[in-house]
């Protein structure tokens, strides 16, 4: 799962660089299973997972 979701974080990176956002501007981090936003241990249903696959960004203002 981590591998999964270190992919699915490099290629949100890539396509935000593709719109032309500077690479000095973004970064990601795939979280796996650290930090799912939907804890349900091993009862999780698809929905649930859908929600844990996600790709998430904070703007900060310089």
């Amino acid at each position: 799962n981590l591998r999964l979701s270190d992919a699915r974080a490099k290629s949100t990176v890539q396509y935000i660089l593709s719109k032309g956002i500077s690479k000095e501007q973004i970064s990601g981090k795939g979280m796996g299973e650290t930090e799912p936003k939907v804890d349900c241990k091993e009862a999780c249903s698809e929905e649930q997972h859908a929600e844990n696959r996600r790709s998430e960004f904070l703007i900060v203002k310089k």
